[in-house]
This record gives C-alpha cells, structure tokens and sequence, in this order.
C-alpha cells in the first residue's frame, strides 16, 4: 500500500496515479495566459513539471508539433507540491535561458528524456553539470543566489493556479482572430494534438483575396 512506500516511490506512485486518473477538462478561471504572442496566430500553451512522467511522455509530440507547425511553443512552471527535484530543475532551465532560450528549452528535454534516471536533487545536479559540459557553458558556483529564478517560477504556479489548473501537463492550442474557440485544451496530446492544431489553422487562415479583374480590351 501506498503509505508504506519510501518518499521518493510514494511520491512516483502518487504521480502515475493522478495520471491514470480520468481527466476532465479544467475550469478555466482566468484565460489571460491563454493567447499567442504578438504576431502569432496559432501557438502551444503548456503548464508542465520537469518531474511529471506524463509530462515527459508528452513532451516529444508536442515538441514536433510545434516544428511541424512552425507555432510558439510557450512553456510555463507549475510544480507539484510533492516532487523532490522538479523546482530546482525549474531554477536550472531558467539559468540556461539567460544564455539562450534555445539552451534553455533544450535542457528542459532532455531533463524529460532522463527523467527516469534522477531521484533528487543530487542526481539532478550530476545531469546539469554534465548538460552544461557538453554545450561548453561553464556553471557558476550558485545557480540563483538572489532568488531571481526561484521566483520567476513561483509566479508561474501562480499563474497556473489564477488560470483554474490542477493538472500537469495542462496543454492548449490557442488562437488570435480565429472564428472558432479562442483556446482549446488538448487532453491527450498523443491522440488530439494535431487535429487541434489543423482545426485551429484552419480557423484563423486569412480568406484569400479575390483576384483583379482585367479591364475590357487588356
């Protein structure tokens, strides 16, 4: 039984349980993070923990999709209370993005893609050094000393929570100027991604202009 596991198999169980929970679409409270950047009509909104097994297991198809598709992809903190490590890989990612958010996101999957392998935070702190060994970028001794990051993070689960989610990862394809919905959220993103995105390029496509007609005698 669950209460006579060690912390950190407790804290896996827990978190296979709640994903094999029947999900149900969140009750959306506050819906201003749920937009594209200026620019953009179509784009990948994710709230995600780097310590969320259906997080990483998403992780690979949303990433495709958004090259595919050529959207934003804008990825957002919203750390499960339990979980040993995910805020300080949270801190990590930010710190790499400093350098580049290319870097920064890069890490972000392949923290994913070793999930399995790190338990704590020492573990954790063996996979950053070696990422950062091998794209030649030299750690300081203290990652956030003034808490900056720590914080940066903090106001993203805050975010999560204004928006009315409760679950990781909470995925949404959202729109400027479409005829349909304005953000959909996309429950299963191994079955639902693309088609979500198809629907919502098809939504916001610019009807195409009318061709000129030639004057009589041209």
């Amino acid at each position: 039984m669950l209460p006579f596991l060690k912390p950190g198999l407790l804290a896996l169980a827990l978190t296979l349980a709640s994903a094999a929970r029947a999900q149900a679409p969140a009750q959306i409270l506050d819906a201003s993070a749920l937009h594209p950047p200026t620019g953009a009509r179509v784009a990948i909104v994710e709230f995600d923990d780097l310590q969320c097994p259906a997080c990483a297991a998403a992780n690979p198809t949303i990433k495709a999709a958004a090259a595919k598709y050529h959207i934003p992809w804008i990825r957002h903190d919203f750390l499960i209370p339990y979980h040993n490590w995910s805020r300080y890989a949270a801190i990590d990612a930010r710190w790499f993005d400093e350098k580049s958010k290319t870097l920064g996101d890069e890490y972000r999957d392949e923290v994913f893609a070793a999930q399995a392998s790190i338990y704590n935070p020492d573990s954790l702190n063996q996979f950053t050094q070696k990422f950062a060994q091998a794209h030649s970028v030299q750690l300081p001794f203290a990652i956030d000393p003034q808490g900056n990051f720590a914080d940066q993070v903090k106001r993203d689960t805050e975010l999560a929570h204004r928006t009315g989610l409760t679950q990781t990862p909470s995925v949404f394809i959202v729109t400027a100027g479409s005829k349909g919905a304005p953000f959909i959220q996309v429950m299963n993103p191994a079955t639902q991604l693309y088609s979500t995105i198809d629907q919502a390029m098809a939504d916001t496509a610019q009807p195409a202009k009318p061709a000129l007609k030639k004057a009589h005698g041209q």
